[in-house]
């Protein structure tokens, strides 16, 4: 490593930069003890530790295409085999209700309730073998990047997890604007069942990292039995100011919109001298939650009725449509999590897999599709990375009721834009989708694409809470076969 050539880019000044290269004797990894323990030290007064200089020095060489990340998580666990992966000759208990449909890509079929995707996969990239260990419901291993934890050690978040994908990126880019640079709709993943579970916060890194989370104080759906799902109809809204000085959210206006009562309390916020008492962050968060920027991404009045109707107008179509929105004004990682509890509306299909699937997956037709032409008319496509996952598969055989169980040895990840091939399939299974007979993808794998489409170095690692350095990726390497 040619410290010589980092330093000057990082703007040192030549006598201070005289000291801090010290001795050339090296290491095996090309630093010489004494510069990585000299440059460290500055850390202390300007915040440039050994892995921003590693990442000055390799930013040429990873420059990613992508400058936002959309990721439509679909919590539970969706159903390869019913939706990207059909086997129509595997035996009826393995092979369910659905029949597979040809795409506009030559050869490439999908399941039959996805015929408007099927119309995008010219503009996608489909893996069909992500597979990985972590058979728990908790959102690590598509946020982190890690699958080696359990669900007794992860099921609630906790300082010592490992950070977001998003996280890392901040951690690495620091991001200035007037919007949130990393959101998650409709609600934090567990909130339905009042727990927050692991994977979209900064863990180690600290809580500097952790995303905005929208709120869902309710769905106009009547309430459903379990795996017999309605659609759900709202719109995800702005959290409140209630933990900043004279707003409460008993004092909130319900005959007005939130966006109309931020209006009117930030107004008289302003003109009082409270805002002058918070702290660093606190001013952050409200500077962000009271930017016109990003209470315009909010606010879906302001879009055509033909594209709120393109989008269905469902909980899920408003937050996609959000996302999108997010992404203009200038937010890096925006996450829909498929969770709504009160109309039973969940991916984790341990029974009436084919009934919940019915209802459910043309939703997903709809609003992915809508979003990538979207992206596609604005110019957006190319710079932002779509991402439809879950973080899991489900058995191959169907249960005694209907149901397929946990299988997070195989399942599917459908990507578009930011860099990623278009019109490619990744990976094949054997003949019941059961496991990949070529070229899986790890959780890490995918992590590491991810880092190389948004420019971060995958091999760079971060400290943890005792100072042990702790790979981004988690061992995995990017999948250089889907970038285009």
């Amino acid at each position: 490593m040619a410290v010589e050539r980092v330093l000057p880019r990082l703007g040192c000044m030549g006598s201070f930069m005289l000291r801090i290269l010290g001795n050339r004797t090296r290491l095996c990894d090309g630093i010489s003890r004494r510069v990585a323990l000299q440059v460290g030290g500055l850390s202390l007064f300007s915040r440039l530790t050994l892995p921003r200089i590693l990442h000055a020095e390799l930013e040429s060489v990873v420059s990613g295409t992508a400058k936002s990340v959309i990721l439509l998580n679909l919590f539970g666990g969706p159903p390869h085999q019913d939706l990207f992966d059909l086997k129509p000759h595997a035996p009826s208990q393995i092979r369910g209700e659905f029949q597979p449909i040809e795409t506009n890509m030559p050869g490439v079929q999908i399941g039959e309730l996805l015929p408007q995707i099927a119309q995008v996969m010219d503009r996608s990239t489909l893996i069909r073998t992500y597979s990985h260990k972590y058979n728990s419901h908790n959102p690590y291993n598509v946020l982190t990047g890690f699958d080696g934890g359990n669900d007794q050690e992860n099921y609630f978040a906790k300082r010592t997890d490992h950070p977001s994908i998003a996280s890392v990126y901040q951690h690495f880019k620091p991001i200035q604007g007037d919007v949130p640079p990393y959101v998650i709709l409709p609600a934090y993943p567990g909130y339905s069942q009042a727990l927050r579970r692991a994977g979209p916060y900064g863990g180690y890194l600290g809580s500097q990292y952790d995303p905005l989370f929208t709120l869902l104080k309710q769905t106009r759906a009547e309430k459903a039995k379990d795996y017999a799902p309605v659609i759900p109809i709202g719109t995800p809204e702005l959290p409140s100011l209630d933990a900043l000085p004279d707003v409460t959210a008993d004092r909130l206006d319900h005959r007005h919109t939130l966006l109309e009562q931020l209006d009117r309390d930030v107004s008289r916020l302003e003109r009082s001298r409270a805002i002058d008492v918070l702290d660093h962050f606190q001013q952050k968060v409200f500077s962000l939650l009271t930017s016109t920027r990003t209470r315009a991404a909010f606010d879906l009045s302001r879009e055509p009725d033909v594209i709120r109707s393109r989008y269905g107008q469902t909980l899920w179509g408003d937050s996609l449509l959000i996302c999108r929105r997010l992404v203009e004004a200038g937010s890096k990682f925006v996450s829909v999590n498929w969770e709504e509890g009160q109309s039973a509306n969940h991916w984790d299909l341990h029974e009436n897999n084919f009934g919940m699937c019915r209802v459910m997956a043309p939703i997903v037709d709809t609003i992915v599709s809508a979003l990538l032409l979207d992206l596609e008319q604005r110019n957006l496509l190319d710079s932002t990375l779509v991402i439809v996952m879950g973080e899991m598969g489900r058995t191959p055989r169907v249960n005694a009721k209907a149901g397929r169980d946990h299988w997070p040895q195989c399942g599917f990840v459908l990507l578009a834009g930011g860099g990623t091939k278009r019109g490619f399939v990744l990976g094949k299974t054997d003949a019941e989708a059961a496991h990949p007979i070529e070229r899986p993808v790890s959780a890490g794998d995918l992590a590491a694409t991810i880092y190389q489409l948004l420019g971060v170095d995958p091999k760079l690692t971060v400290p943890d809470l005792t100072g042990r350095p702790v790979p981004i990726s988690h061992g995995g390497e990017p999948v250089w076969e889907i970038l285009a």
